[in-house]
């Protein structure tokens, strides 16, 4: 298994819109995180940054950069981000091979 961290082209096309709705420039990227919380214990995090922290791991998908902290790519490595917009919900969705139980809503985990 890689430990890249991908982005469905969905995912992608939506984070693309988000950015340019919002006036983002091209130079800033997408901080994907993990952080306590949520009902599964760990919680997935989302925001546009245009700062590499040190010891970032960086993954560039098309056009699209992506800034995860080395304690964040330890539950985060393999997995794919994907985006969803049909009846059974819409929002961005995390398919982790690291996760031993994840919530119902999809927005939390545990390993």
């Amino acid at each position: 298994m890689s430990g890249d961290i991908t982005v469905s082209e969905k995912a992608r096309e939506k984070l693309l819109i988000l950015k340019s709705e919002a006036s983002i420039g091209d130079d800033c990227g997408l901080r994907v995180s993990v952080q306590g919380g949520g009902c599964s214990g760990l919680s997935y995090k989302l925001d546009f940054d245009d700062v590499q922290q040190p010891g970032d791991q960086v993954f560039q998908v098309q056009d699209l950069k992506l800034f995860v902290n080395l304690k964040s790519y330890l539950y985060l490595a393999g997995t794919e981000l994907d985006f969803s917009d049909g009846l059974d919900g819409k929002g961005f969705h995390f398919i982790n091979p690291n996760a031993s139980r994840t919530c119902g809503c999809g927005e939390s985990f545990s390993v």
